[in-house]
């Protein structure tokens, strides 16, 4: 696969710039305004309720710290430094930022209620999700180049690809008609995957791939389906190396510091976490969760600072330090597709277990899934308005665009679109001033 490759196949390098093309592709999503919406967007507490917790943007930065650290710890690992195929393969520092600041560059207002929403009011035309958004941000809608987007390298648009799989091609897709007044989030939790409307950007991220790791990278797994639901829960079996790496240095942020968030707001109480953590962690097999669970807790728990974010960094070193690479299919040819990062299994149960923790007490917390449920008939309403009348709605740019296009798939994708792209503030502006005044 040619990795350093751009779609548009312009070459827009100045005078006297010896960056590498991965270092452009950070300063482009860095400088994007896409990446500057995510500080007002939420992560998990609503934005604008307190000024400590994490924005999905603080959240994208500290991802790309634990993503340089992961490879950092790569690089020293007697696996890599054995192994050419493997010191070839590890990508530099600016690729993993690249990706770990971009990776939620798609997700709507509201965290996971606007993902709902959306995938509600684009359910006769194509669906949504956040990291298939994310994908069209970077290649269509980020106004960088005239037609391509940010035109980013290949390597970064694969490893921004997560789920290779078109939402509309499940089999199991059904367009719904339903026209509910609330929406039940479980029933429309999104797929995992690109939209068609995207075909041709994901046709050229894999035009150099061979026939076979084109075929198997697709293969998906699915999930029993839930009652009246219009799509299954599938998801896609392979990842590209860096992809890997950027997911697990996600997952690490996720489960770590916005345990710190809910610890420090006081949503999480350590009597809840002795009965539903300590316990467990110290029956992992898990030599050093063992010897540390209890001090751990004490620190987290402390009324002093430093304790609590010694705590924190303890648990990320420690998942950082037990990681290796992987192979994931045997039948992939390219390497970037035949291996993987994970984390040793005695690592992943104490990741796992702070996840879970994480999940049940804080995101599926009634405050928290009030708010959602706020955000996400407020999308459903934008969306709804637009949709009734979008010449007179639409921005006057959007809308000539509208009237140009006859596609009705087209027309509400680019409604989604503009409803994807705002900060929970520019949302809430909007419906304010369309509803309440």
């Amino acid at each position: 696969m040619e990795l350093s490759q751009r779609r548009s196949n312009l070459s827009t390098k100045r005078p006297n710039d010896h960056r590498e093309p991965y270092q452009r592709d950070k300063a482009r999503i860095l400088h994007s305004a896409a990446f500057r919406r995510l500080q007002a967007k939420t992560q998990i507490l609503g934005v604008g309720q307190d000024d400590f917790y994490r924005t999905r943007l603080t959240h994208s930065l500290e991802v790309a710290q634990i993503g340089t650290g992961l490879l950092a710890q790569l690089k020293q690992s007697h696996q890599v430094i054995n192994n050419p195929i493997f010191q070839k393969l590890l990508p530099p520092d600016s690729l993993i930022e690249s990706l770990c600041l971009a990776h939620d560059i798609g997700h709507p207002p509201f965290g996971h209620g606007g993902e709902v929403a959306l995938n509600y009011m684009m359910h006769n035309f194509g669906g949504f999700e956040a990291n298939g958004q994310t994908l069209r941000i970077v290649s269509k809608l980020e106004p960088y180049t005239e037609s391509h987007g940010m035109d980013l390298t290949r390597r970064t648009f694969l490893g921004l690809i997560k789920y290779p799989q078109f939402i509309r091609e499940n089999p199991k897709y059904i367009a719904s008609q339903t026209n509910h007044e609330f929406i039940n989030a479980k029933q429309w939790k999104p797929t995992k995957g690109l939209f068609e409307v995207d075909k041709d950007v994901y046709s050229w991220v894999m035009e150099t791939a061979t026939a076979n790791d084109a075929k198997l990278f697709t293969s998906a797994v699915s999930e029993d389906n839930q009652s009246n639901t219009p799509y299954t829960k599938s998801k896609t079996n392979y990842k590209s190396f860096d992809a890997s790496i950027m997911e697990l240095a996600d997952d690490i942020a996720y489960a770590v510091h916005d345990l710190e968030d809910a610890i420090v707001l006081n949503n999480v109480t350590e009597s809840v976490w002795r009965s539903q953590v300590l316990v467990s962690f110290k029956a992992l097999d898990n030599k050093w969760a063992k010897t540390h669970s209890e001090q751990l807790t004490v620190m987290l728990f402390s009324s002093k600072h430093f304790e609590r974010k010694n705590a924190i960094g303890a648990l990320v070193n420690h998942l950082i330090t037990n990681i290796a690479i992987t192979e994931q299919h045997s039948g992939f040819e390219h390497p970037i597709l035949r291996y993987n990062v994970k984390l040793e299994s005695s690592a992943e149960s104490v990741l796992n277990l702070l996840k879970d923790f994480v999940y049940q007490n804080v995101i599926l917390s009634a405050p928290l899934q009030q708010a959602e449920f706020r955000g996400q008939q407020m999308l459903v309403s934008l969306f709804k308005a637009i949709q009734s009348d979008p010449f007179r709605l639409l921005p006057t740019d959007l809308s000539l665009v509208y009237q140009s296009t006859g596609s009705l798939d087209l027309q509400n994708r680019l409604i989604c679109d503009f409803l994807a792209n705002m900060s929970d503030v520019q949302a809430t502006r909007l419906y304010n001033t369309m509803f309440v005044g």
